[in-house]
Formats: C-alpha cells, structure tokens, sequence
C-alpha cells in the first residue's frame, strides 16, 4: 500500500520574501505539491511571496475562491459557498496526499492568524500527518514598518476584526490597551469612526502592504477612505492609552475640586428599548461607567467616555471606585442591570458612602425596568395583588434566613418572585426552596419560569410547584410562584387577582 503523504501548512509572512523562515524554504523546496489560495480574477498573493522557492517541474494547485465579498447564486449563500469550495479544495489535496505525495500548503503571514489554512486543517490533519510552520504575521511586519511599539509590562493587545459592528469596535478599543485592526478595505470609515468614539483616533497609526515594496504607513486621521485596500491594518499602541489625558482612578489621586453628583442607572432587563429616556440621558453626559462587566459593555462607547469593568463579586470595591471619581469632580455613572435599586448597585454604594470620606458625595439613583416586571409583563399579570421579592443567594446572608423568609411567604400567601435561583457554584436552593414551599402551598400552585426576558433566546414556561424542574434553572431565569389565587387564563396568560375572597 502507497504510504501517505505528509500535509504542511506553511507561513510565507507578510510580503517580503526574505521574511519567510528557513524551515518554510526548506518545505517548499522539497514538496511534491504545492498549493495555495487565490482571490477571485486575482493572482496568489501567497505564491507571489514564495515563488524563487517553488521548484520546477513541482505540482501546483490553485485553490481559487468562489466568491470574496458580494452575492452569491449558492442556495447557502457566501457561508454556504465557502464551505463547499473548501470541502471541494480539500478532497483534491487529499488525492495527492493519498498517492503519496507530501503537500504543501502556502499561507500568507501565520497559518493560523486569520488564514484559510485553518479550514484545510480542520479536513485534512484528521487522516494525514501533518506540520505546522509558523510565518511572520501582519501586523508583526505592521508594527515593525511603522516603528510602533504594541505592548509593555502587563498592556493588553487586543486583535480585532474591522468587520466587527461599529459600536462593538467602539467598545472593544476602549477597554483595552494596545489593538490590532484587521480586515480593513470597505470597513475603514466605521472603523474610523470607532476609533474616534474611543478617543484613540489620535494615536492610531495606519500600514499599508507592511514589508511589501508599496508599503506607507500614516496616521488614521489623515487616510482617504476611499484608497485603503484589503492588505492594510492599523495600529493602536498600548502606549497610547497612558498619554490620553486619562484619569486612573484611585484614592491617592483625588483632586481637590468640588465632588460632583454620583449616578446609578438601571439598565434594565437587556433591550435598548426597556432602557428610560433618563437613563439614556445621563450615559450619554457622563465621563466614566462603572460595573460589572457585561452591564459595562452594554453602555455603547463615544469619544470622552472612560469604562471600569469588573467581576460579579466586588460591589463595595466598584462603588467606592464611583466615589473617589465623583469626590474628584468627575462625571460617573454605576450601572446595573434591571432597577439598580433591587438586588442592584444603589444599596452597596449606599453602603460604601457610609465612609465619612464620601459625606460630600451626592449620589442619585435612576430607575429601570427590573426583571421581575420584564417577566410578569410576558406572563401576564402575575403581580397584580400583593407580592414578595427574595433572592435565594445566600452569598450575603446565610440559608436559615432565607428559609424563614420563604415560610413566612407562603404563609402570607404572597405571589413570590425569586432572583438568583442558582448558579454554577449555588446548586441545590431552589430545590430546597420548592420543598419549603410545598409545605405550605398546593403542589397545583401556578409557577413562570423566564429565561433571558428580553433577550436573544427568550423563553417562558408556565408549569406547577410539583413539577417545576430544579435542575433546568439558572442564574439566567426568573421565577414568579403564584399565590393560591393566581389563574392561567383559557389563553395562557398568568394573573393574580387584586381582590382578596
């Protein structure tokens, strides 16, 4: 039987052909096969870069794509056109490795830095031996070209798509050090654009063709639109974002300046269609957004806004973080998701300015539409009547008081929603919780279980405390457990009378 031949993926860099490694050379040298990718009426850019390597005589195998941008007649569109023609390229490459021949697969930069090399690999490195040879990427190339140092210490590098929608582009630049901006071409102007809602227009440097004969390179604020083409990226260096005039907060840094007013705003539940006039108002005036970072991210970034993210856990620390921004006459916002003013915020920045340091601190809070009422409005009406809010995290108070509470509810015959049923560390409440309550109320008792309320994935499950099924809830649900009144209507909708008889 022919033995296999061997499958290598090799990085040619960015352009100049003395750029390429010596092992890549050697594998180039050598292959029975050499192929490579090809932009639609256009030549390989990655055989361009390797061609004095190529032997004579070796077999060559253009791999040219169906379609780059634009429409496409594949009944799958341009994901479905792609995927067949990489199944396609693939199965022509396995022939020769089949008959023993060893292929090598040219990638411009890295193989596995944005390459088509990866598309290959996923097919191939399953049944044939393979090798992976690493190039010099772009934007290594880019940053060389232009002199601009990417990180130092412990500066972050972010490497992002300019393809990404602007608004998240916008906050990705913001929150981190250095970046990297690839896929330019027809993205450029809102790129720019989130570069400017950044603040990092200034310091961002733009290369074109890096290592290539025609390379430039030039700040971003002086590039024409309309002259950028696809091999080009921009650099932001992490350097940059110390010399912006930013403030680092932190209590050895406070200004003796008039402390201004503190916000809390409540996001509400996740669409920008639950989020009030007000607060919509008050992010779009303020300096700095502090918060847990998922709420953080959904404050859409412009030029002039500074963003604090952090984990789930640190309450105090975010809020006392506000405050010493506030004390220094700083404009800032503490965000949360929901009414900042249940299970939010307001009551641990309330707590932080307990401090006699913050006494000078006015804080205001903003509401928003909470969950319990994003939920109800789905199901119905089912906190018409007289209702209960608890939280089953016993992270802040231990369980023996949420279990009193729990009976105290019951036994009041309260409508009762419920936050935090559970989470990857907290997974036994809310089956403790539904035999408390089953103590006391009818196994029939109506129970809403909502599931992202508001966002992508949205559901709602109408059932009974009998068969409310512990193990599907998370931290991502809601529960409302109806009181002995509550009615699912002919129509499905859950609603608990006002009247009391």
């Amino acid at each position: 039987m022919t033995t296999p031949g061997r499958f290598r993926g090799v990085g040619v860099g960015p352009g100049d052909p003395e750029l390429i490694t010596l092992r890549a050379a050697r594998l180039i040298g050598t292959a029975d096969v050499v192929a490579y990718h090809a932009g639609v009426g256009k030549s390989s850019n990655a055989r361009r870069i390797a061609a004095a390597l190529i032997p004579d005589g070796v077999i060559e195998e253009e791999l040219r794509y169906p379609v780059t941008t634009g429409a496409t007649a594949h009944p799958g569109g341009y994901a479905g056109a792609m995927a067949a023609f990489y199944e396609q390229s693939s199965a022509r490459l396995a022939a020769h490795l089949d008959a023993g021949r060893d292929v090598v697969l040219l990638a411009e930069g890295d193989p596995l830095f944005y390459g088509s090399f990866m598309y290959m690999h996923d097919r191939l490195a399953p049944t044939y031996e393979t090798e992976i040879v690493p190039g010099v990427p772009a934007f290594a190339a880019a940053a060389a070209t232009a002199a601009a140092p990417l990180v130092r210490q412990t500066d972050v590098l972010t490497v992002l798509p300019g393809t990404l929608p602007e608004p998240e582009l916008a906050r990705r630049l913001a929150d981190t050090d250095g970046a990297i901006i690839m896929k330019l071409g027809r993205t450029f102007p809102a790129v720019r654009r989130a570069l400017e809602a950044a603040g990092r227009l200034d310091q961002a440097v733009y290369v074109e063709r890096a290592s290539m004969p025609a390379e430039r390179w030039l700040p971003v604020a002086e590039v024409d639109p309309d002259s950028v083409p696809y091999f080009s990226l921009i650099i932001v260096a992490g350097d940059s974002r110390h010399g912006t005039g930013r403030r680092t907060a932190g209590t050895e840094h406070v200004e003796a300046s008039r402390a201004a007013e503190l916000l809390v705003v409540g996001l509400g539940p996740g669409p920008d269609r639950w989020l009030t006039p007000e607060a919509t108002t008050a992010l779009a005036q303020v300096d700095h957004v502090v918060g847990y970072a998922p709420y953080v991210d959904r404050v859409p970034q412009r030029a002039g806004l500074t963003r604090h993210a952090s984990g789930n856990t640190v309450e105090i620390d975010r809020a006392r973080l506000a405050l010493d921004l506030a004390r220094a006459g700083e404009r800032v916002a503490v965000v949360s998701g929901g009414d900042a003013g249940v299970f939010g915020m307001a009551a641990a920045v309330y707590e932080a300015a307990t401090d006699p340091a913050y006494a000078d601190v006015p804080v205001r809070v903003l509401p928003g539409v909470s969950a319990v009422q994003a939920v109800a409005a789905r199901a119905g009406a089912p906190i018409g009547g007289d209702f209960a809010v608890l939280s089953l995290s016993d992270r802040l108070k231990p369980w023996p008081v949420i279990e009193r509470r729990l009976v105290a509810v019951a036994a009041a015959d309260l409508v009762l929603a419920i936050y935090n049923p559970a989470s990857r560390s907290r997974t036994h409440q809310v089956a403790e919780a539904r035999k408390v309550l089953l103590e006391h109320r009818s196994p029939d008792t109506v129970v809403v279980v909502g599931r992202d309320v508001g966002r992508a994935g949205e559901s709602l499950t109408v059932t009974t405390l009998a068969e409310l099924d512990a193990a599907t809830i998370d931290m991502k649900c809601l529960l409302i457990v109806g009181a002995s009144r509550t009615i699912v209507s002919p129509t499905g909708a859950v609603w608990t009378p006002r009247s009391v008889g």
